[in-house]
């Protein structure tokens, strides 16, 4: 059931930035006099429609999308130069032109799209990505203020395991001896203040002293319920592989992983948090550099999940996912049994996930290429550039940029992200990321 919910909440948190994404592009659009006929959410059969006073608005069947319909996106053959030619290619731009000059009214050409300057066209399709932008800050501001963001690790402890797990495991199983931690009768809310009479101050001060000695019987000091309290404890040994300064793991010449043997004890510590109206802003830019990263490598990043999905390689948990893999991290989240694991961090992180997918919303339109927003917007200030080398020449006004002569192009695109697309489902359903 709280699978479920993961799902739903994410559905319902992706639906509504479509739709806002959508608002985007239409209300800058009415308000530049342009006629949008039609404002839909999802694609596929309508499952709700109602009429305004020039504007469909209704809801279909499958949401993985939305749209509006911009009157007269399309400039007529009679004010662009004409496309020569009888072949497939002309013939796909002569259709798509002509359905798009049938939406015209008689006597409403004066607000066709083709006829805005180009910095009112760019506004029009660039605002359904900056909504997403937008929702993103908010979203992320509104966690991290709220909420607050993990910095350090504390002395408290915040939860105890059952075992001394196998190296590499992290899951209990009947043959793990009992860990130390919880022999020695520490419990979650402990504070841990003294160990040996040495007092400690940061988590770091008390992983190093118990890390050097494993075997060793100590003396730990820790604040329960306002009062102080002496346990005993002997560190297990336990391998870990070794790092250095920057924490990668450090080999051998042979390439062999170096390990060392250092005490455990089994806690986790609780993670101080801190609040912050500004980090939003920052933690958005950290987010949207990796994403834009994701993007620009994106055919490549795909194959690299092609490759896991055949069993060709594994699958890296920084891997790029479709809407499936998206909504099993969401179910994971929802569903997650952790002490300590609040109701509101739970939420939280589902906010999180959600603010990240409007950032790749809008990372994703902003690429350059027809259909997607990036591509209008592309020859919106192609638009300009004519527009000022005209000017400068003393020439007349050019033509309005033909967007038509893009349609194969923009085919072309829409077949390579179905395929994307299709290849992320089969691996996120064969070859999932889990992370918990």
């Amino acid at each position: 059931m709280a699978e479920v919910l993961g799902w739903a909440v994410l559905i319902v948190g992706l639906l509504v930035s479509i739709a806002l994404h959508e608002l985007g592009h239409m209300i800058p659009a009415k308000r530049f006099g342009v006629r949008v006929s039609e404002y839909f959410v999802g694609f596929g059969p309508t499952l709700w429609s109602r009429r305004g006073k020039e504007t469909e608005y209704g809801v279909k069947a499958i949401p993985l999308g939305g749209y509006v319909r911009l009157v007269g996106m399309i400039p007529p053959e009679t004010a662009v130069k004409p496309v020569r030619g009888t072949g497939r290619i002309a013939r796909i731009i002569a259709d798509t032109r002509e359905a798009a000059v049938e939406e015209i009214r008689e006597g409403e050409d004066h607000r066709a799209f083709y006829h805005l300057t180009w910095w009112r066209k760019a506004i029009v399709m660039f605002g359904g990505p900056f909504v997403n932008l937008l929702l993103a800050v908010l979203i992320f501001t509104g966690v991290m203020a709220v909420m607050g963001t993990p910095t350090t690790p504390t002395l408290t402890v915040s939860q105890v395991t059952a075992c001394v797990p196998a190296v590499g495991a992290s899951d209990c199983t009947a043959a793990d001896p009992a860990s130390p931690a919880s022999q020695s009768g520490l419990q979650a809310g402990d504070t841990i203040t003294a160990v040996d009479g040495v007092e400690m101050t940061e988590w770091k001060d008390l992983t190093a002293y118990v890390g050097a000695r494993p075997g060793e019987d100590l003396e730990l000091t820790v604040l329960r319920d306002g009062e102080s309290v002496t346990l005993d404890l002997t560190p297990a040994e336990r391998e870990r592989a070794v790092t250095d300064a920057d924490g990668a793991v450090v080999t051998d010449a042979s390439g062999a992983v170096v390990t060392e043997t250092v005490g455990y004890m089994g806690i986790y510590p609780e993670i101080a948090m801190e609040r912050s109206a500004t980090a939003g802003l920052a933690y958005t830019g950290e987010v949207l550099a990796t994403t834009a990263d994701v993007v620009i490598h994106l055919p490549q990043r795909v194959w690299d999940v092609a490759r896991a999905a055949v069993g060709l390689e594994e699958r890296t948990t920084d891997s790029v996912m479709g809407i499936v893999g998206v909504g099993r991290v969401a179910g994971e989240i929802s569903s997650l049994e952790a002490p300590g694991y609040t109701i509101g961090e739970r939420v939280a992180d589902m906010l999180m996930l959600l603010g990240g997918l409007n950032l790749a919303l809008f990372a994703f339109n902003m690429i350059p290429l027809v259909p997607l927003d990036g591509g209008h917007i592309a020859s919106a200030l192609w638009q300009a550039v004519k527009n000022a080398y005209a000017k400068v020449r003393g020439l007349p006004r050019p033509a309005p940029v033909d967007v038509a002569r893009m349609m194969p192009l923009a085919y072309g695109v829409f077949a390579l992200l179905l395929v994307m697309g299709v290849v992320l489902v089969y691996a996120d359903i064969v070859a999932p990321v889990s992370v918990v």
